[in-house]
């Protein structure tokens, strides 16, 4: 394969990458606290001897879109949302993670977990413990969790000290490294925060990326035609 062609493999694995991300964006338009990711391509230019340089595009890292989404009513005591910068801390077994989903329900044990059971920490970094004969239970703008008018926990909210540091875990986890609270974010009881994604501008990010991937894919062709008529002219 000449210069040409891995130049082209190497743009087409990125294209490849990014559709696999816009169709997990996608596959993710009504999942809760879901954040859309983007992919960031990178540019290498190598120096060949007695030929002039070749750039290599690779679209290896990810960028996540932290844009505020809508916030649905639920009515529920323990549906949390989140208006502005910060997100949950949870514990998980792989460690501590953030969460932009706020659907909380209590344990057995009276503790505040996800859907899949991990235990959401308040802003000490301790799980967050509701009495089971605690009553009405309320949650202020600023984390203070009460119980018959008495403050029992604060709900923390965190981010992380280097933005590019948040990495996607899996479904709607991040690990952000090192945190720090997030002085400016507000809980609002009772919503649950929508995905992120604008399904128009996604599915119209996919057909260019289909696109694109289809020309690289046709010059590929012309360029296997191209050198097998040269090895067949040689041959003779």
């Amino acid at each position: 394969m000449d210069t040409a062609g891995y130049v082209t493999l190497g743009r087409q694995s990125g294209l490849m990458r990014e559709m696999q991300v816009v169709a997990n964006n996608i596959a993710n338009l009504s999942t809760t606290g879901f954040r859309r990711e983007g992919v960031v391509f990178a540019e290498h230019v190598a120096r060949l001897d007695h030929e002039p340089s070749v750039s290599m595009a690779h679209g290896n890292g990810r960028i996540v879109d932290l844009s505020q989404a809508g916030l649905t009513p639920t009515g529920a005591p323990f549906d949390l949302g989140i208006q502005g910068e910060g997100f949950f801390l949870v514990e998980t077994p792989q460690g501590n993670r953030l969460t932009r989903a706020g659907s909380f329900t209590p344990s057995a044990e009276g503790e505040l977990v996800t859907p899949e059971g991990f235990r959401l920490l308040d802003a000490g970094g301790t799980p967050v413990f509701v009495p089971p004969d605690a009553g009405q239970v309320g949650v202020a703008s600023d984390g203070t969790l009460s119980a018959g008018g008495a403050p029992i926990a604060r709900i923390g909210l965190w981010r992380p000290v280097d933005p590019l540091a948040l990495r996607h875990q899996s479904g709607t986890l991040f690990d952000g490294g090192q945190l720090e609270p997030a002085e400016t974010g507000v809980i609002r009881q009772g919503f649950l925060e929508d995905s992120n994604v604008q399904p128009v501008a996604e599915i119209a990010r996919m057909i260019e990326v289909q696109r694109a991937y289809e020309m690289g894919q046709k010059f590929m062709d012309a360029e296997d035609t191209r050198m097998r008529g040269v090895i067949q002219t040689l041959g003779r």
